[in-house]
Order: structure tokens, then C-alpha cells, then sequence
């Protein structure tokens, strides 16, 4: 054989066997192990929202790769957690209306408090009138 064709082949026998190793679940730079980091990386840091897109993407282009029950396990707990803290966000929203209408019924509570005390303080002079005209009253009456 000649130089060429051998270095040729050898070139092309090398590329295979290097295109073989990458779909090897061993192999550390396959697509789907790097895609795979992507989410793990993005979880650890607290990027949860990109950590389930990233683990769904997973899934979606590698369903049958030896990682994908360990990725469904990583994205149900990620959504678990999207998931509370969104309720979590809901929650402490709506713990802020029912605090800010707390507060305005408390306000009312005051007002309508101080309305009633100054009620009480109009009867209690309007009873003290009434019982000064009762007392003209019988003075005229004893007069005649």
C-alpha cells in the first residue's frame, strides 16, 4: 500500500473509533453527560427554573440514555422546588393583603371606638339635660 492511502485510512479508522467513544456512556464529553453537568451545575446554584429546562431538554434528546432515570429523579425534585417557592411567593403575597387588611380593620376599629366614646359622651350630657329639665320640671310644678 502506498504512504497516502495508509495515512488516509488510518485517518478514517481513527476518526470512527473517536466518533464510536462519544456515544459511549463512559465517554466524560459526550453531548448528553455535558447537557447532563449543564442542569446539575444550574441546580447546585440555585438556577432552578434553567435546571428544568436544562433536565427537560435531557429527556426530550436522550430518553434512553443510562442517566435518564437519575435526570427524571433530579427534574421532579428542581420542579418540586419551582413549585413551592412558587406557592411560597403566593402564600406570602396573600399573607401581605390579609396583614394590609388586618391593619385598615384595626384603623376602622379605632374610628368606629372613638365614635362610640364620643356618642357615649353626647347621651351621658343629653341624660344629665334631661335630668336638670325633670328637676325645673317639678320645681315649676311644686310652684303652682
Amino acid at each position: 500500500m502506498r504512504p497516502r492511502v495508509v495515512s488516509a485510512l488510518a485517518v478514517v479508522l481513527l476518526a470512527a473509533a473517536l466518533g464510536g467513544c462519544a456515544s459511549w456512556s463512559w465517554w466524560p464529553f459526550r453531548p448528553a453527560a455535558m447537557l447532563l453537568v449543564r442542569a446539575d451545575r444550574a441546580a447546585d446554584e440555585l438556577r432552578f427554573r434553567q435546571a428544568l429546562a436544562l433536565y427537560d431538554d435531557f429527556l426530550a434528546r436522550y430518553p434512553d440514555d443510562a442517566d435518564a432515570g437519575r435526570a427524571l429523579e433530579s427534574r421532579d425534585t428542581v420542579a418540586a422546588i419551582v413549585t413551592t417557592r412558587e406557592e411560597l411567593t403566593r402564600l406570602r403575597n396573600e399573607l401581605h393583603a390579609r396583614e394590609s387588611e388586618v391593619t385598615k380593620l384595626r384603623e376602622d376599629v379605632a374610628r368606629l371606638r372613638q365614635e362610640v366614646l364620643s356618642r357615649q359622651a353626647e347621651s351621658d350630657k343629653l341624660r344629665a339635660d334631661l335630668e336638670r329639665i325633670k328637676e325645673i320640671d317639678l320645681r315649676l310644678e311644686r310652684r303652682r
